[in-house]
């Protein structure tokens, strides 16, 4: 955020790709430099300093908002397990319910108890004050994203909300960085590591390197596209088949990364998303 305040501070601007050191993850760098050697050949490649994307402020100050509520988030769940654990050390059971009706509960449960609630009745005003702030957080997302056309377009395809498509703007900002689409996949971490040493080469597990929240929300949408609905799409079926064929741990991951990669073609075109196909061919 410093370099972006600096480069933004300066009488001409600045250069959004003039700063060569950004926390990039380290897949997508190294393969951003592969190419970029294979293009100038090996004669001219020795000693190469690479152009680094630099975001712009906008694109922080959208970030920010989802990245705030995200922290407000992990905030409740850390206080609602706090909050169940104390009610099990004296055998009150508050159940599996959340909000309005996991409050209701804990009074129930507490209100006979003086030392107990002299504990949980601090840790549910907090619990309540951090569930009034997510909403408005909440709100000021939707105001955000119907204002701006890009996130809506993004919004026609499967499973992404408005704070996924939010995210994921923010994150790409400029569709150009990248010059194929599939390139966002391992940006996001959604690609497998691989490794090569002499007659070994394999493929474990996911980077998860670059944007941390951009990952999962991607990773859940794959989850809600794959829950039974009543209108099936082709992405749905062809994470089915993964499915079957490697288990739904691998489907979810691919699924995943297939739709990074199909909104990423769609910023670049300007087209919503459609229900046939070839969209599975972007």
């Amino acid at each position: 955020m410093a370099r972006t305040w600096l480069a933004a501070g300066r009488p001409n601007g600045g250069s959004p790709r003039s700063t060569a050191s950004e926390g990039r993850s380290a897949d997508a760098a190294q393969q951003d430099r592969s190419e970029r050697r294979r293009r100038l050949g090996p004669g001219d490649a020795h000693g190469v300093v690479l152009p680094v994307h630099l975001k712009s402020l906008d694109a922080h100050r959208a970030r920010s908002l989802p990245g705030a509520r995200a922290q407000l988030v992990g905030m409740r769940t850390r206080l609602t397990n706090m909050i169940r654990g104390i009610l099990e050390t004296y055998g009150m059971l508050p159940g599996s319910g959340c909000g309005l009706r996991f409050d209701r509960r804990v009074e129930e449960l507490i209100q006979d108890d003086q030392e107990v609630g002299m504990v949980v009745r601090p840790l549910l005003a907090t619990l309540r004050h951090v569930g009034e702030q997510i909403t408005t957080f909440d709100k000021a997302v939707l105001r955000q994203v119907w204002a701006d056309p890009t996130c809506r377009l993004l919004m026609s395809v499967p499973g992404i909300g408005a704070l996924s498509s939010l995210v994921y703007v923010s994150t790409v900002e400029d569709p150009r960085r990248f010059s194929l689409s599939r390139a966002v996949g391992a940006h996001l971490g959604l690609t497998p590591r691989r490794y090569q040493s002499g007659d070994i080469d394999r493929s474990g597990r996911i980077s998860r390197c670059g944007d941390s929240l951009a990952r999962t929300l991607m990773y859940e949408a794959a989850i809600v596209i794959l829950h039974p609905v009543k209108r099936r799409s082709q992405l749905s079926e062809w994470a089915q088949a993964i499915a079957q064929r490697a288990g739904p741990g691998k489907a979810r991951i691919a699924l995943a990364r297939k739709l990074s990669v199909i909104l990423h073609s769609i910023l670049r075109s300007g087209e919503a998303f459609r229900w046939s196909a070839a969209t599975l061919r972007a």
